[in-house]
């Protein structure tokens, strides 16, 4: 099997998709699969070394010559004339509506996805089960640190987060219980004065993010990627939503007691995120609730579920009308 893997990211985006794309490069390689990138990785650059270690290739976007083409990117258009027309598969990666596209096989690995349209695409494999996690992530076992309590804040990975970093670091000094947070941020979040046993850590984001969320009692992410991995490791998580395409994944996690909810990044209310940050350190039998519904919900063996599939449909493509 060749494969070739399209994704992009950047400090608007963030590196979720590139994230993703690792992991799926990660088990086609497990597989002896030859397996190819073709994207841009700013912002995501630590994630991106990886394909350098697997030996994974970066190309140009071409589908010829590949058995399949995987992509994971909001801002491409309908892609399956010209992926089928090169003798290739499409597996296409959607989060709800963003990212739909017809497609081979369709991979929506939400917690609640909603109804989808029938757009004449084949397979759909749909839900928490099929989420893409890195074998980094499947592999580490969570020990927690405190006390005090170890907090770790992640909101993406762009710098224009940094004054809602701010805000949620301010809401940590106001519960004034005492707590050490790691805060994985780019650019220069303001730093609250800070009271008696209380202590806050900067740095961008970089590998070291999961060995520090593997030491962590409470974080603070955002509704994406990084989220899930958290609910693998059985991280109490109180979850923001940053941008709109986290929304529906936003809300099932609260609706399935995965996480606390403090809002969306636009109208976060400092006295109720406090509030809701409070409770989180301060509750250890809500911590232990949200750890062991999140870890039984995701397993971390979405790609391999997807990879089986795609495996098993090599050669279909010679049936597709778009041939």
């Amino acid at each position: 099997m060749r494969v070739l893997l399209r994704a992009d990211a950047s400090a608007a985006i963030g590196a979720g998709h590139v994230a993703r794309m690792v992991a799926y490069a990660e088990r086609a390689v497990a597989r002896g699969w030859e397996v190819a990138f073709s994207g841009g990785v700013e912002n995501a650059e630590w994630l991106a070394a990886q394909f350098d270690e697997l030996g994974v290739s970066r190309v140009p976007f071409d589908p010829e010559g590949f058995d399949a083409v995987i992509v994971d990117h909001y801002g491409l258009g309908d892609l399956r004339k010209e992926v089928n027309a090169a003798g290739a598969l499409l597996v296409s990666i959607e989060d709800d509506v963003f990212g739909r596209r017809p497609a081979d096989i369709v991979v929506d690995s939400g917690f609640a996805p909603a109804p989808r349209p029938d757009d004449g695409s084949d397979l759909l494999l749909r839900g928490i089960a099929y989420a893409p996690l890195r074998d980094v992530v499947r592999r580490t076992h969570r020990k927690p640190s405190g006390p005090p309590t170890h907090v770790t804040v992640v909101l993406g990975g762009g710098a224009e987060w940094a004054t809602t970093v701010g805000l949620l670091l301010r809401a940590l000094r106001d519960t004034e219980l005492p707590f050490v947070a790691d805060a994985f941020v780019r650019g220069e979040p303001s730093l609250p004065s800070l009271l008696p046993g209380q202590t806050i850590r900067l740095s961008p984001p970089s590998p070291a993010l999961l060995e520090v969320m593997a030491t962590t009692d409470v974080a603070v992410s955002a509704s994406g990627v990084t989220f899930v991995e958290l609910c693998c490791l059985g991280v109490p998580t109180a979850a923001v939503q940053l941008v709109d395409n986290q929304e529906t994944g936003y809300r099932a996690a609260l609706d399935l007691g995965l996480a606390v909810g403090l809002g969306h990044a636009d109208t976060l209310d400092l006295a109720s995120v406090t509030s809701t940050l409070r409770a989180l350190l301060s509750d250890a039998d809500l911590r232990g609730s949200l750890s062991a519904t999140a870890s039984s919900t995701v397993d971390g063996l979405g790609v391999d579920r997807v990879l089986d599939q795609l495996e098993s449909r090599t050669g279909s493509v010679r049936d597709s009308p778009y041939r």
